[in-house]
């Protein structure tokens, strides 16, 4: 689960770490009003799931009322594209008026989830301001970490360790630096973050030191135990097929290739796609209907698959042992005569009861759904009907 920026600034002052005065604002009106409030110089940011926000220009430093205006009506009146977002590009939605800062000097600082070591990593730098993928590929000494007991969380020689790397030798600036890492820490471990990232830190020149901007996701299975990140969550801001898939018990994917999938078990799902490649395709999505799908469950699916258009063939792999094969089977009969199939679903079924499975599918002569002997046989079926 991922939250907007203004989200995350929120649970870090509630930390205790400092950030600049800002409001969310949904309109260029308010937007204005926000300025004014604020006073002096503001930066206008949109608040989507997905970065390259200033390379867009869909950030902006403003200096009059006239200037947030015009800021606000183009972001909330184009769509933002950037890397993350691909050419179609997002809406906006929400903005945030953020106070300006001086800034003398950006730092990186994070706390993500090792998944090696199986632990928190806290990560500076003092390449902040820019992607932390590039620093870690071109200058990987400019990143620094320290590993966390579960339990014990930050401890101080780690946090010193830390701000010593930052380059803070200034006592105020050293101590101002250790709270925000407590806090980030804090954050992170308290709510389940699979990361929480604030890029960038700045000290300013009276030497104060503030979070400017903030990134956090969540672990997904842990959300149910906060309250507050459930009230936070945005649906607006998810692919709407995912967030239907998630009221359904499914995990579900968009991708962009043409090929759906429709799969019971993550591993399967994933090697699906990969022969699906291997054979010249492109998988539209990773769905992944779970060990105990139910007909119902498995229609759901195919819903979802179709809405999207770029699909123009399905590939059906089920290895049948709670989810029996005659139960995907009849599910596959009972969506193809209410949804209706107008491409090819390639179905290879193995595993309980997959002899009854055949003889269902044969039985119900339903030309869009065709059988396969294996996985490389479907693979290669589906491809060659969608070339």
């Amino acid at each position: 689960m991922k939250v907007h920026e203004y989200q995350a600034r929120q649970l870090l002052a509630d930390a205790g770490v400092p950030v600049p005065p800002s409001e969310v604002v949904e309109n260029a009106a308010a937007a204005v009003d926000a300025f004014q409030k604020i006073g002096g110089q503001v930066v206008v940011k949109a608040q989507v799931f997905a970065g390259g926000r200033g390379k867009a220009g869909f950030v902006k430093l403003c200096e009059t009322a006239e200037e947030v205006k015009t800021a606000a009506d183009f972001m909330f009146g184009n769509r933002m594209v950037s890397k993350q977002t691909g050419p179609e590009g997002i809406a906006v939605k929400k903005l945030l008026v953020a106070g300006a800062v001086n800034i003398e000097t950006e730092y990186y600082v994070a706390v993500v989830v090792d998944r090696a070591k199986r632990c928190p990593v806290v990560m500076v730098s003092r390449e902040g301001g820019v992607e932390i993928e590039e620093v870690a590929a071109n200058k990987p000494e400019a990143i620094v970490k320290e590993w966390l007991h579960p339990h014990l969380g930050l401890q101080g020689f780690q946090a010193a360790n830390l701000v010593r790397a930052l380059g803070l030798t200034d006592k105020n600036q050293a101590r101002a630096a250790g709270a925000v890492l407590r806090g980030l820490v804090k954050v992170s471990l308290e709510y389940d973050c699979s990361l929480a990232e604030i890029n960038p830190l700045v000290r300013t020149p009276e030497g104060e030191i503030l979070a400017i901007d903030a990134k956090m996701n969540f672990d997904d299975n842990a959300v149910f135990r906060h309250k507050l990140l459930q009230e936070m969550y945005d649906p607006t801001e998810e692919d709407p097929n995912e967030v239907r898939a998630k009221e359904h018990d499914l995990s579900y994917i968009s991708l962009d290739g043409n090929i759906g999938c429709l799969v019971n078990g993550a591993g399967l799902a994933m090697a699906t796609m990969d022969i699906i490649k291997l054979h010249g395709g492109a998988p539209a999505n990773f769905l992944d209907v779970g060990g105990s799908v139910t007909k119902e469950g498995a229609i759901e699916a195919f819903r979802i698959i179709l809405s999207d258009d770029k699909v123009k063939g399905v590939l059906v792999n089920i290895f049948g042992g709670i989810a029996k094969c005659d139960t995907i089977a009849e599910a596959l009969i009972a969506a193809a005569k209410s949804i209706g199939f107008t491409i090819p679903v390639v179905v290879r079924l193995e595993g309980t009861n997959v002899e009854r499975a055949r003889v269902l599918l044969k039985e119900a002569a339903i030309a869009e759904l065709i059988p396969a002997d294996d996985l490389t046989d479907a693979a290669t079926k589906v491809c060659a009907k969608v070339a």
